[in-house]
Parts: C-alpha cells; sequence; structure tokens
C-alpha cells in the first residue's frame, strides 16, 4: 500500500509563519512521499527482477532511509504545530521534563540549544522506549544520527528551507514562532 501524503492545510494562517512559507514545506514534504513510494515500488520489481545485489539496489536500499525519514519527521514536525496554548506544566509532559531536566525552562534552554547549532538538520526530543528518559538531539541528516530503540517525541525542523523565506538567518526567531505554535496535546501524546 502506498503512502499518502497528509493535508496540513490547517496550519495556513498560523503565526510567524508565512502561507508561502507553509505551502512551500508542504510541497517539499509531499516530495518525500513521492519518492519513498517510488523508491518502494522500484525495490519490489528489482526484487521481483533478480536484481537485488546490483548497485542500483544498494543505492535505493540507502536513499531509502532519506526520503522515508524525510516524509515521516515533516508528518511528526507539522503534527507538533498549531496550538495555541502553553504546555501544562503539571502534566504527565510537564512532570517528566522537571524529573529530566530539573524543570522546562531548563529543558527548553537545551533544546534551543540543540536547535540553534550550526548546520542544517533537525531538533528532536526523544523518550528512550527502554529507560523512559527523555533526550535532546541534533540530526543532521533526515537518516543519520538517531538514537536507536527511541521514539520522537517533539521534532523541529531546522534546514533553511523551513524559516529562511520569513526569517532569513534569524533562526532563533523562526525557533521563537515554532515554541509559540508547538501542539503541546500532540508531543504528550507521543510520551510513553
Amino acid at each position: 500500500m502506498a503512502y499518502a501524503v497528509k493535508d496540513y492545510k490547517g496550519l495556513l494562517g498560523m503565526k510567524g509563519f508565512s502561507d508561502t512559507l507553509l505551502n512551500n514545506h508542504f510541497t517539499l514534504y509531499q516530495g518525500y512521499v513521492t519518492n519513498t513510494n517510488k523508491i518502494l515500488d522500484t525495490l519490489s520489481d528489482m526484487l521481483k527482477g533478480g536484481k537485488v545485489g546490483t548497485p542500483e539496489y544498494n543505492e535505493l536500499k540507502r536513499r531509502f532511509g532519506f526520503e522515508f525519514n524525510g516524509m515521516r519527521l515533516h508528518e511528526y514536525y507539522f503534527e507538533n504545530l498549531g496550538g495555541k496554548a502553553a504546555l501544562n506544566k503539571s502534566g504527565k509532559l510537564g512532570k517528566k521534563l522537571v524529573e529530566e531536566f530539573g524543570g522546562y525552562e531548563s529543558w527548553e534552554k537545551d533544546f534551543k540549544g540543540t536547535a540553534t547549532m550550526r548546520g542544517i538538520g533537525w531538533a528532536i526530543l526523544y523518550q528512550d522506549n527502554i529507560t523512559g528518559k527523555l533526550i535532546n538531539q541534533w540530526i543532521n541528516e533526515h537518516e543519520t544520527g538517531h538514537p536507536a530503540g527511541c521514539t520522537p517525541i517533539m521534532i523541529l525542523d531546522v534546514f533553511e528551507h523551513a524559516f529562511m523565506i520569513d526569517y532569513g538567518l534569524k533562526r532563533a526567531d523562526y525557533i521563537e514562532a515554532f515554541f509559540n505554535n508547538v501542539n503541546w496535546d500532540a508531543v504528550e501524546l507521543r510520551l510513553k
């Protein structure tokens, strides 16, 4: 079954994000979905045709992680946007942030510090599925650097396409706009 492009047009009009920026970002995301499906179809055909182990097959296997994670991380990112309320600090996530980081403010400082590192990529709050521990992690490319056995809880896209139309080189201003629009309920639902 092919992956379908999800509709995030409900985010249009969100304060701090122009419709032009969002529409461009949605188009980029659609490309990841399209390429994920193309690679899966091609790999299936190659398997049926006995072309496993060929250089072309190998490269598509390598490329799949980039396209699939590009699709999925964008879905997580868009789904943790659109909120209008602050984090309920007495809720499950708020309490977990206190337990892990000593308080929301300390966690936010660490997350923003991660997000403002030089380079392109993602800032992701993960939860270790074995220990429950929360980890802020920098992901350089879609398929590289994810801690094994961890679930993405909150995702921030810090590739230039996510902010340059509206913020130019002012990544910190974009990160503030992101925090003003986090859908904390969606983030908290990902917490185990």
